[in-house]
């Protein structure tokens, strides 16, 4: 497997990728493909990384800056992570995820939020930090990995590319 960014002539795959990884998911609105184009448009994914296997990306993560509220700079929502069903459970995720943290650690990131699936992201590294809310999102699901001891205190804005619907 290779892990690396993605380039211009990804797109297509990526958005492959990332409907067939959501397609079967309950909790999904099924935008998360928009959700990349619109960032990607935007020009707000400050790290987005494919996994390619045999010449096939099979896997992508986006990370994108938020926003806080108390002003605090420097922190990031990962988000969407896909990775094509017949690839999933082999530890492609984890890997990508593992990448872009790191990638945002080295270009002085001092944080990283997401929503998802605490069971599998809380073994990641992610936690609960109640001094950090993301509005109509219930606090089990939403989560945050601070790349030092400070953490901010305040309300999280995700990159309006969240919202897209096509």
């Amino acid at each position: 497997m290779i892990i690396r960014e993605e380039l211009a002539a990804d797109a297509e795959a990526i958005t492959r990728v990332t409907v067939l990884a959501f397609e079967t998911l309950e909790v999904s609105g099924h935008t998360e493909q928009f959700i990349v184009r619109a960032l990607r448009e935007a020009g707000a994914l400050t790290v987005s990384l494919v996994a390619e296997m045999d010449g096939q990306v099979v896997g992508h993560v986006a990370f994108s800056p938020i926003a806080i509220s108390d002003g605090s700079s420097g922190w990031y929502g990962l988000g969407p992570v896909s990775v094509l069903p017949a690839y999933q459970r082999q530890g492609i995720g984890k890997s990508l995820i593992a990448t872009g943290l790191s990638m945002l650690k080295d270009l002085g990131g001092k944080g990283c939020a997401l929503v998802g699936d605490p069971g599998y992201y809380e073994r990641l590294g992610f936690g609960h930090y109640p001094e950090l809310i993301l509005e109509g999102v219930p606090p089990e699901v939403f989560l945050a990995m601070p790349f030092a001891d400070a953490v901010p205190r305040g309300t999280v804005t995700f990159h309006d590319g969240f919202w897209a619907t096509h």
